[in-house]
């Protein structure tokens, strides 16, 4: 692992970003990882684009400023392809992960992305309305970043997410498997 890996999450708002990177915290931070997790806003009102950070170290991390540079980038949502530079400030060997009934090769053309830069894709729409019931892509690319990585132990991520869940949601057992689900559908369906 590099000493520090920095993750941008794009979405809208009411997606879950926010939610994502705070649950991969939690997690990364049970697995004795250092971790540092935040969103930055424009206008806070639903749909809105909306930006949130990670960064995931086995060290100390004594960095507090944005992220800039992220070998990761997640999309929620696909609409923001068209008017954010998602691949901003990424390297040349970066990952993209989005959510979308895509095949890889379509969105790297699309992107117009180097070989080099790994491109990933899920249905977390149709996978969050399938097992949540709503369309909330943040569990379930939780699953695809784990699977597409490996920076966390997805079965140690699992878990920790499901306590997470179970405290937020304890009198909704049904949202709670809906989230697990999600997560596993979208560990095993992300396509590269």
């Amino acid at each position: 692992m590099k000493d520090i890996i920095e993750i941008r999450w794009h979405g809208r708002g009411g997606q879950g970003a926010k939610t994502a990177a705070l649950l991969l915290a939690d997690a990364a931070l049970s697995s004795g990882k250092y971790v540092q997790a935040f969103p930055e806003y424009g206008p806070e009102r639903m749909g809105a684009p909306v930006t949130s950070f990670n960064r995931i170290s086995s060290k100390p991390i004594l960095l507090h400023s944005g992220v800039l540079s992220p070998s990761i980038v997640i999309v929620l949502d696909p609409t923001l392809i068209e008017s954010v530079d998602i691949g901003e400030g990424m390297p040349s060997d970066g990952v993209i992960i989005i959510n979308t009934n895509k095949c890889p090769a379509d969105i790297r053309k699309e992107l117009g992305c180097p070989s080099s830069v790994k491109v990933f894709t899920v249905d977390a729409s149709t996978i969050s309305t399938e097992t949540i019931g709503r369309d909330i892509p943040n569990t379930p690319l939780l699953g695809a970043l784990i699977k597409a990585t490996g920076i966390l132990d997805f079965k140690d991520m699992l878990e920790d997410t499901k306590k997470k869940l179970e405290k937020k949601f304890k009198n909704k057992p049904e949202v709670i498997e809906g989230n697990i689900k999600a997560i596993e559908r979208a560990y095993n369906e992300v396509q590269k």
